[in-house]
């Protein structure tokens, strides 16, 4: 993992990366009309996350506290309630997702994300973990989440240099 100031320093450069990318392009250049919502695109910018406090091994070994990602889950039923697509856009721009994606290994990151799709199941539809991994494994989830995966590539590839999914 990075250092915690490496990690800052990241962070404060794809914030202000983002801001300077909302601020300075015309809308017509958006790779998908859902960009084109702040509530969707880089949903994250006026939430403070201190990313050098983060601690995925101590989530690996102890799991994690829901109350922590509760910036997340409110950004994703917002999504949510625009379409399934859009929620999964929110969830891919997360900035500690984006960090795990980049910095630990493939299997340890897809648990974290298994995991952060469940709680949110069970919070917001009232599943259990069987439930919900049906959803995440489902034609619909899978597709949304797929599209959103190629939008953000896609996005990213128009001069951000965070890292790709």
């Amino acid at each position: 993992m990075a250092s915690p100031d490496k990690q800052q320093k990241r962070a404060q450069q794809a914030k202000a990366k983002a801001k300077q990318n909302r601020s300075g392009k015309a809308k017509a250049n958006v790779v998908h009309p859902l960009l084109a919502n702040p509530l969707v695109n880089e949903p994250f910018d006026d939430v403070e996350i201190d990313l050098s406090t983060f601690d995925f091994k101590d989530i690996e070994e102890n799991g994690f506290d829901p109350a922590h990602f509760d910036d997340l889950f409110q950004a994703m039923k917002v999504g949510e309630g625009i379409s399934l697509l859009a929620m999964c856009l929110v969830f891919l721009q997360y900035p500690v997702l984006e960090l795990v994606v980049a910095e630990e290994a493939e299997d340890a990151a897809m648990d974290f994300m298994m995991g952060l799709l469940i709680v949110y199941r069970g919070i917001f539809h009232d599943e259990d973990e069987d439930t919900a991994v049906k959803w995440i494994g489902g034609e619909a989830f899978q597709t949304a989440y797929n599209e959103a995966s190629m939008i953000l590539q896609k996005k990213y590839a128009r001069g951000t240099s965070i890292a790709r999914f």
